[in-house]
């Protein structure tokens, strides 16, 4: 179909990083820049956006359904300015309905929140992405067990929401060892960026020719090189997975690579 939307997965780093200081004052303009020029490489403008974010997890797959959802400032320590950002994206409830729905035909066990916010995994890169904040936009949980199989299979059942316009969108970070970047904050980078060897394995994963071997390889994360010490915990990462699901048979590529704060990071897009 013409409006046939890809499924992506971009990084949103750490808290507000792209409306505040940083020292170097460039550190996050590549992410910046990569996010602003996405909405152009878009086939057409999304009709409505589905959201994946490393920063909700529930029981079960649980879909915000709030008509107007307020921003969650669910960060801590940054500068005053940081907790009045506005991005007000209005929701969807008849497309968190039809999430629901497609989930449910898939046998998953699904919830309904109808005061959950967007979190910062949303609103700080979509603020980039898509400032004027003038479409539809449904926040979906993680699974609290994490289980990349499940995430995989979720995103299969929701690939057919791209043939109605909807961008997916799994926000998070390839790499996610806060302590290590925290480190390298402090003291500078020394040697290779950090995550190098699980990066490789990674955008050699998602972006298979088979997506039967590209879905194997991704329910197997956790064995690859590096893997734990990347993600010492995958709930940044698993929204890859359902991003990589609702490709279906699209083959994925590599659409940044970013050496930041010590460590790399990959964003990636099916179809």
């Amino acid at each position: 179909m013409a409006d046939r939307q890809p499924a992506v997965f971009v990084p949103h780093r750490g808290g507000p990083c792209f409306f505040m200081d940083w020292d170097p004052p460039d550190t996050w303009d590549r992410q910046r820049r990569f996010l602003e020029d996405l909405p152009a490489t878009l086939r057409a403008r999304p009709n409505a956006l589905l959201v994946i974010s490393g920063h909700w997890e529930a029981p079960v797959f649980t879909v915000q359904t709030n008509p107007m959802p307020p921003l969650l400032f669910d960060y801590n320590g940054f500068p005053p300015h940081t907790y009045k950002l506005t991005w007000p994206a209005p929701g969807d409830p008849a497309l968190a309905g039809r999430v629901r729905q497609l989930l449910g035909d898939a046998g998953f066990e699904t919830a309904a929140d109808p005061a959950r916010g967007y979190d910062h995994g949303v609103f700080v890169p979509l603020k980039v992405a898509f400032p004027a904040a003038d479409i539809p936009t449904v926040q979906l949980s993680l699974r609290a067990d994490l289980d990349p199989q499940a995430h995989l299979a979720a995103g299969r059942a929701l690939a057919p929401l791209r043939d109605a316009g909807v961008l997916i969108v799994g926000s998070g970070n390839t790499y996610h060892n806060m302590a290590v970047m925290m480190r390298a904050m402090r003291g500078g980078t020394q040697g290779p960026a950090a995550g190098a060897d699980f990066d490789r394995w990674l955008t050699d994963a998602a972006t298979q020719d088979d997506p039967v071997r590209r879905d194997a390889m991704l329910a197997a994360w956790s064995q690859a090189p590096g893997a734990r010490e990347a993600n010492p915990r995958e709930e940044h990462l698993i929204p890859l997975h359902v991003v990589a699901g609702a490709a279906l048979a699209d083959r994925g590529v590599k659409t940044l690579e970013d050496h930041v704060m010590g460590a790399v990071e990959s964003a990636f897009r099916f179809g």
